[in-house]
């Protein structure tokens, strides 16, 4: 009678790999977006289980390029995030390279440096929102424009306050030269 001929990579006891295998490997099973199944069992699918699996996407239509895109929205929200957060460690910690900064600066590097810290959480929590709500709506196939009242009110926020802080700093470089 023939054996069945079986695949190495399916048995993860006979892998040669150095680490062995990882942890609860049932938590990292695929979670296929747009299945009827992965819709009844939860409001979101980006919360259904397993957590951990990956979100594989059924490329009709455009699906998979509009979930992509998606993705590279939600890393650009990050990065502003990030940048954010290090011009307000840069601001709180009064970074100068040829002087020392004054004493209107360092009053003001600390309600400065905290603005932009709450820019920066409150950008991240709109980019993961903004994420998680479209990757919903393409999963129940529903047409979606990004935007609204919370994304134009934060961005314009740290517009006004990018512009600010400039118009702020260039005053307070102009007093320093005129004394």
């Amino acid at each position: 009678m023939p054996t069945a001929q079986t695949d190495p990579e399916d048995n993860p006891a006979s892998s040669n790999s150095c680490c062995g295998t990882l942890p609860f490997p049932e938590l990292r099973q695929p979670v296929v977006v747009g299945d009827s199944a992965s819709i009844a069992t939860s409001t979101n699918v980006f919360w259904s289980w397993p957590v951990l699996g990956p979100l594989l996407v059924e490329n009709e239509s455009s699906d998979a390029r509009d979930h992509c895109a998606n993705e590279r929205t939600f890393l650009s929200y990050l990065r502003l995030s990030v940048y954010m957060a290090v011009v307000a460690i840069a601001i709180v910690l009064s970074f100068h390279l040829k002087t020392q900064p004054s004493d209107l600066e360092l009053r003001m590097a600390q309600p400065l440096g905290i603005i932009f810290w709450l820019l920066s959480l409150s950008c991240l929590v709109l980019g993961f929102g903004n994420y998680i709500k479209t990757l919903d709506k393409y999963s129940r196939k529903v047409a979606i424009v990004q935007t609204g009242w919370r994304t134009q009110s934060v961005m314009s926020l740290i517009a006004l306050s990018i512009v600010g802080t400039c118009v702020i700093l260039l005053v307070i470089e102009k007093m320093q030269a005129d004394e």
